[in-house]
């Protein structure tokens, strides 16, 4: 079987009539098996998976956003909201598939308008000759179910979060079981052994007598009515279970309310008080240690430049003074030399001349040094070391009081902060309020789990009562109603139910062994990790995994990674689809879900191009990224690929074909 083309017109959110040619043949000689859908989170691709469902099994169809709506009400829901509501909506889906030897074209027709009429949809069936056969539209159901039945087709038409519920639970989901049992076919089984039952009680009444009659009557109309009861309380726990539900969000609402409206910060309020009196006390302190460095030297720093000036000054005149002194010792010097030199033969002549010489010496050494003005600091040497030490502490409490200043001003931001977060806080009456419907929401939700757990465990009880009616049931047939002609229907029943439950359980064997093989092989070629899993059972009782490794001890499902979880639960369902027997198609929405880099390359390369003769994948642009669709080109493995183009502003998609993401 293949699908060619699928057509939507005003379906969900495609406005308009759109086609989308699925045929994965390239030409006459070549074909690739993939087909590439492309969109963003809630742009259709999921509707798409919903149309092909829609167009093969109409009511029957298991719907994604069906949920517990009636036909009619889904039909309506699947209208484009855009158009007129006596325009057509209409899906078409052809395929192809092997009768008789010889490869034949149908084209599946569903056509409804805005509430529509008796709340069904037109089915009609297009053949190769363009003609509606009517006969086939009579017994589709049938017909479709020979192609592709409904039980198995959740293992070629699925999507990512079945295979995340797959992957996370031990036992496999009820949609996954019914498949699995429709593959065994253990349905039928078990329908031809409630049939069987059926026929011994119909023949137990004919032939009992009026008493017999009687007692099987009352025990019929007993477990008639537990059955009712069954019934009855199953959808009280429904009931109740979303009840719950609600109530978990209105609880979830108000304690959102609690917190949003500042009853958390009230209820903190004591705490955010004490903070804020503790940051003032702080900045007190601040405070009172800039006074003191107030009280020091710190005013000088508002004229530096006439302390820079005073330094600068009393310097100026020491050095003069200096030099001075050093002026007049070398007189002094000069003028012991002339005196030796006046008692020297020397003539006078010569000792002017040095005498002339030795004051111009001076005169010029010193002319340079000349004080200009009049000295008017007279500081010493003791005075200016402590100016020096003045300047010095100076510079030291300009920085200290820089560093305070930066405290005080932080500690300053963090009351105002505390400020106006005791502000936001809810008033004493409005924070008893917030806080009584917070506990009215907790105590609300804490009653109706009560009540969900009594219903339950009366659900249990009506189980326990209903299987011990059926055993009285059973007791009063064999042991009660001796009749000649109901022996041979009892016993034959009785040896039929036994070799039924032999036959059902060699089925089972027989197709769970095979089963298992496919599955650990397709695992280990997921995985790429032979060391892993040696050998894979699969319970005959909840179809759950059970994992061995090379030493036949049990490998826990949680030791394996979340992507080795997911890689195991897509080779369920490729090994699965294997073992049916069915040559279909796979279409796959959401296919990589939360698969790291190395688990996601071993799907594209080894599970999409070989998972079937078509594959119709629906990925967003961070499953199959760049990187992976490029891989699947240089694979040869797309036939064909569109981009679900989501117009948020209207609302519509609209496909565009040989595009995607990248």
């Amino acid at each position: 079987m293949i699908f060619l083309e699928l057509v939507l017109q005003n379906f969900g959110p495609y406005s308009g009539k759109q086609v989308i040619n699925l045929n994965p043949k390239i030409d006459e000689e070549s074909s690739h098996p993939i087909i590439l859908l492309g969109g963003m989170n809630g742009g259709g691709k999921t509707t798409l998976m919903d149309a092909i469902r829609l167009a093969l099994y109409g009511p029957r169809a298991q719907c994604s956003t069906r949920g517990n709506l009636s036909y009619s009400d889904f039909l309506n829901q699947c209208v484009n909201n855009k158009i007129d509501p006596v325009a057509d909506t209409r899906i078409e889906l052809l395929f192809e598939h092997i009768e008789n030897d010889k490869p034949i074209k149908y084209r599946v027709v569903r056509s409804w308008t805005k509430n529509p009429k008796d709340g069904k949809d037109t089915l009609g069936i297009l053949g190769d000759s363009d003609t509606w056969p009517d006969a086939l539209v009579n017994i589709w159901d049938e017909y479709i179910e020979n192609l592709l039945p409904l039980g198995i087709s959740n293992l070629f038409l699925f999507d990512g979060e079945q295979v995340k519920e797959l992957a996370e639970q031990e036992i496999p989901p009820p949609v996954v079981v019914d498949a699995i049992r429709g593959l065994l076919g253990l349905e039928l089984a078990d329908r031809l052994a409630v049939d069987l039952d059926i026929l011994v009680n119909r023949k137990l009444k004919e032939v009992g007598n009026s008493k017999d009659l009687a007692n099987l009557e009352e025990i019929e109309t007993r477990l008639t009515q537990q059955q009712e009861d069954y019934q009855t309380t199953e959808e009280k726990v429904e009931t109740l279970k979303n009840q719950v539900e609600e109530l978990e969000q209105k609880q979830q609402e108000a304690f959102d309310k609690f917190i949003s409206e500042g009853g958390k910060i009230a209820a903190e309020r004591n705490q955010l008080e004490l903070q804020q009196n503790t940051k003032t006390a702080e900045i007190e302190q601040v405070r009172q240690s800039m006074c003191e460095l107030a009280a020091d030297v710190l005013p000088l720093a508002l004229i530096p430049n006439l302390l820079i000036q005073a330094q600068a000054q009393g310097e100026k005149e020491f050095r003069h003074q200096q030099i001075q002194i050093s002026k007049d010792l070398l007189i002094e010097r000069d003028q012991r030399l002339l005196t030796w030199l006046n008692q020297v033969e020397i003539s006078t002549i010569e000792i002017e001349k040095i005498q002339s010489f030795l004051i111009q010496d001076v005169d010029s050494l010193y002319a340079k040094t000349l004080q200009t003005e009049a000295p008017w600091l007279l500081a010493d040497d003791e005075t200016l070391s402590q100016l020096d030490n003045l300047i010095y502490h100076l510079q030291n409490s300009k920085l200290s009081a820089k560093e305070k200043l930066a405290i005080l001003k932080n500690k300053e931001e963090e009351i105002h902060t505390l400020e106006r977060q005791v502000q936001t806080a809810a008033a004493p009456e409005d924070y008893t309020k917030l806080r009584q419907a917070l506990e009215a929401a907790q105590n609300q939700v804490v009653e109706a789990k009560a009540n969900y757990e009594t219903i339950r465990r009366r659900l249990a009880e009506l189980e326990t009562i209903i299987a011990k009616s059926k055993r009285e049931l059973s007791d009063y047939t064999v042991e009660n109603i001796k009749h000649k002609n109901s022996e041979h229907i009892i016993t034959s029943a009785a040896k039929v139910q036994n070799t039924l439950k032999i036959f059902r359980e060699k089925l089972t064997l027989r197709k769970l062994n095979k089963l298992e093989e496919e599955v650990k092989n397709c695992f280990l070629y997921l995985l790429h990790k032979s060391d892993l899993v040696h050998r894979i059972t699969i319970d005959t009782k909840t179809f759950s995994l059970l994992l061995y490794d090379l030493n036949g001890k049990p490998v826990p499902k949680h030791r394996l990674s979340a992507g080795e979880k997911q890689l195991l639960a897509i080779a369920f369902l490729w090994g699965l689809a294997k073992v049916s027997g069915h040559r279909l198609p796979v279409a796959i929405d959401t296919p990589l879900g939360r698969l790291d880099s190395s688990h996601r390359s071993n799907l594209v390369e080894r599970y999409f191009p070989s998972a079937s003769h078509q594959v119709i994948l629906l990925s967003t642009d961070t499953e199959i990224g760049k990187k992976e669709v490029e891989t699947l080109r240089e694979n040869e493995a797309i036939a064909r690929e569109y981009l679900l183009k989501y117009d948020s502003s209207t609302r519509q998609t609209t496909v565009v074909e040989n595009q995607y993401f990248w």
